[in-house]
């Protein structure tokens, strides 16, 4: 069985209010999600505010359904003089069978760090 790739950021519940009309969760909520997770991850490398600059290479491979706990999980990829670059995968345990998880959806994300003045800062060194 695959296994995620990256530290696991964030983990939340799939709930009612957030599927579309086909029952399902919708898309953007995942997306937003990952997002969250993406921001967590680079804030922390970064050491402080950033803001999310691209989205690429996203990919839905299955639906998450009301109930399911998805996890996101962060890889960081490169960092650069300004930006942060992050593979996500978000992860689903479905609520009627908690044991096995899939992975729903998986996207690359960068983020800018940002100063007090919302102007890009250098990422410092690890």
């Amino acid at each position: 069985m695959a296994e995620p790739k990256g530290e696991l950021a964030i983990r939340t519940l799939a709930m009612p209010a957030d599927a579309n009309p086909a029952g399902d969760i919708f898309g953007g909520w995942v997306i937003s999600q990952m997002d969250i997770a993406g921001g967590v991850t680079a804030s922390a490398r970064a050491h402080g505010r950033v803001a999310t600059v691209a989205v690429t290479g996203f990919t839905f491979h299955k639906p998450v359904k009301i109930g399911d706990v998805v996890c996101c999980y962060a890889d960081i990829q490169k960092v650069g003089n300004t930006s942060i670059t992050i593979g996500l995968e978000a992860w689903a345990l479905h609520r009627d069978d908690s044991k096995d998880r899939i992975k729903v959806t998986e996207g690359v994300f960068t983020f800018v760090a940002l100063d007090k003045d919302g102007n890009p800062r250098t990422v410092p060194p690890e």
